[in-house]
């Protein structure tokens, strides 16, 4: 403990008190950030003066995030909008834009939050500020799971569209949100390093290394899981009789291909970081210290996803075009009244979601193409 105050340059009872009570301790972040950068409590305070607000990078991650936010929100405006998008499967893609739209902007408020701004805060705000982002990025994981474990059950159930789909649809939604909140809010709840700091996270100085690497396994078994059940989704549609049996499985594989290929380059360097977080030092890992660049990356994910799972569809295209036109972006000399006319076309992944209402096979046979 003398070695620690000594490092910091604090050598107040701070382990005397009670965990809780030093939620509201104004030189504890100091006392954390300085002993996970191996310095003493002035020169962290004088580093951080000195750091700007917005630099070059987090200018371009605002730009990010604001991307993020309007693409998602247009997703969300789209399934709105046009009743038929009313489905279950749709309401799921809207479930995942919705957390991808909270991972913008909660990724924003991170982004304002830190830099110089980080010693001014009192720990309950510093949980709430990265805990927000842990909430809102492990929905938008979840919330991909969520969609492959529906797709799972909807090929290999009877009767999949009726009250038992809705409600299994509202349990699947719920869970995510319960998760994400239970996963993200465990460190303000009481799992912190507060009162134990050999157990601190340097690149999250208030987080215990267990609980990195525990979001790190919950996070693994994820992806794990999203690749079993879609090679299984696969097989299905491999096995089954139907003609387009060949060109449904292609179009099923490379579309799972696409979703896994990008979860991984996205999420694989912040795994490996927080993996090196929980077993190594600054001074051993000088990658920590950029850390912020690949939870950057991590966030480029929820820009993705609308467009690997969403656009892939026609009428959502056609549909976001008749948003865009009715808030004047797209007018091209058009009526404003052509806007609001209803699309009539049909795309594979509005076959999936329809089709089936009364489906008593338990395989969607014709069905697979839409992932």
């Amino acid at each position: 403990m003398n070695l620690c105050c000594k490092a910091a340059g604090l050598c107040h009872s701070v382990t005397m008190k009670s965990k809780y009570s030093q939620y509201y301790n104004k030189s504890l972040i100091t006392y954390h950030y300085a002993y996970a950068k191996n310095m003493t409590a002035n020169e962290t305070k004088e580093q951080y003066k000195v750091k700007k607000q917005l630099t070059e990078l987090n200018i371009v991650l605002v730009i990010l995030c604001t991307i993020i936010i309007l693409e998602n929100l247009l997703v969300l405006l789209a399934v709105f909008r046009n009743k038929k998008f009313h489905s279950a499967m749709f309401f799921f893609i809207g479930n995942l834009a919705f957390s991808d739209l909270l991972a913008g902007s909660a990724y924003i408020a991170n982004i304002f939050l830190s830099g110089p701004k980080t010693l001014e805060l009192v720990p309950v705000q510093w949980f709430i500020r990265e805990g927000t982002a842990f909430i809102a990025l492990a929905a938008s994981v979840f919330s991909l799971l969520a969609i492959a474990i529906e797709r799972f059950i909807a090929i290999t159930k009877v009767k999949v569209y009726g009250s038992t789909k809705t409600c299994r649809m509202f349990l699947l939604i719920g869970a995510c949100w319960v998760t994400s909140i239970l996963l993200g809010g465990l460190p303000i709840l009481g799992w912190n390093c507060i009162n134990n700091l050999p157990d601190c996270s340097t690149v999250l100085p208030l987080y215990s290394k267990q609980y990195i690497l525990f979001v790190v396994s919950i996070f693994t078994l994820i992806l794990l899981s999203i690749v079993i059940l879609y090679v299984k989704i696969y097989l299905i549609v491999r096995s089954s009789r139907q003609e387009a049996t060949n060109s449904q499985a292609y179009a099923l594989f490379k579309t799972v291909t696409i979703v896994l290929g990008v979860f991984i380059i996205c999420w694989l360097p912040a795994f490996t970081v927080l993996l090196l977080d929980s077993s190594c030092s600054m001074q051993l890992c000088p990658v920590l210290s950029n850390a912020h660049v690949f939870f950057g990356l991590a966030t480029l994910n929820s820009a993705l996803n609308p467009m690997i799972y969403v656009l892939r569809s026609k009428d959502m295209r056609r549909e976001f075009l008749r948003v865009l036109c009715c808030w004047g972006v797209l007018q091209s000399g058009r009526p404003s009244e052509r806007c609001l006319v209803q699309l009539k076309s049909s795309s594979s992944m509005e076959h999936c979601t329809n089709k089936f209402e009364h489906q008593t096979t338990p395989i969607m046979q014709t069905c697979t193409t839409c992932v």
